[in-house]
């Protein structure tokens, strides 16, 4: 997929704190309709670097490019309606509120926000619930979640919670997903629901960029791998390349052959 537009990129990206430098003049590309994977050793910079994407913080230099359109200085829910979506390693619904609740509060297009336009626009506002309703359960049924529409979030499974909040992302509809560990605590079962969703996904032309430390993960889904080490980029190119790079063995295995 590298000969298709990128999709999102990151141009000489730093970020410090203080005199730490945790990501260091990153510069990649994720092409439109790819599934990338972005691997390194603990304490690579990769959870840095995807929060700079999603815009959970701002970087100290550099750019970040959606669409071709600069997005660095954009707030996360702004980034979100620009066709960006996140999910976070450790999901936490709300949960006191239904299955297909949680899904419900992604959706982006409600007309009803605050009293007046409540009762301006009542039916505008009952269309909008019955859709977002709508789109919440095919997507439930979708991720293999809509048995549990109407139980509380609170009795999911960490595997489900993840299948619940990558619903909740999708009712925005964005054009690039970045997960955040979707393998991390997951049962094997919900671990190959998730990879065919995402991979179900991906063939309806969803780009995906994931940062993971399951590299059998990594080798099955993505089609381009970024490694990281020591805040900087260290290498890219397919799983089968980077695994066996002397560099990455290195870096990333301690020395030891995958």
């Amino acid at each position: 997929m590298k000969d298709q537009a990128p999709i999102l990129e990151a141009v000489a990206l730093v970020k410090r704190f203080g005199g730490a430098t945790a990501v260091d003049g990153v510069s990649l590309a994720v092409s439109a309709g790819d599934i990338a994977g972005l691997i390194g050793p603990n304490g690579a910079g990769k959870s840095t670097l995807f929060d700079l994407l999603a815009g959970g913080q701002r970087p100290t230099s550099g750019r970040i490019l959606l669409k071709g359109g600069a997005v660095e200085a954009r707030a996360a829910h702004a980034r979100l309606r620009a066709g960006l979506g996140r999910t976070f390693q450790i999901p936490r619904p709300f949960a006191a509120l239904s299955v297909v609740e949680n899904v419900m509060l992604g959706f982006q297009r409600h007309p009803g926000e605050g009293v007046w336009r409540n009762w301006l626009r009542a039916s505008s506002v009952a269309r909008a619930e019955a859709e977002s309703y709508a789109r919440a359960m095919e997507l439930l049924e979708f991720l293999a979640l809509a048995p549990l529409a109407d139980a509380p979030a609170a009795v999911l499974s960490g595997g489900q919670r993840k299948l619940l909040e990558l619903a909740r992302v999708l009712m925005a509809e964005p054009a690039v997903v970045l997960l955040d560990e979707p393998a991390a605590g997951v049962a094997p079962a919900l671990l190959e629901t998730i990879m065919d969703r995402i991979a179900t996904l991906n063939a309806r032309g969803m780009t995906f960029l994931i940062v993971e430390h399951n590299l059998e993960l990594v080798a099955r889904l993505c089609r381009h791998v970024f490694v990281m080490a020591g805040g900087q980029l260290l290498t890219e190119g397919t799983a089968a390349a980077v695994v066996a790079d002397p560099r990455v063995i290195d870096a990333y295995l301690g020395g030891l052959a995958p």
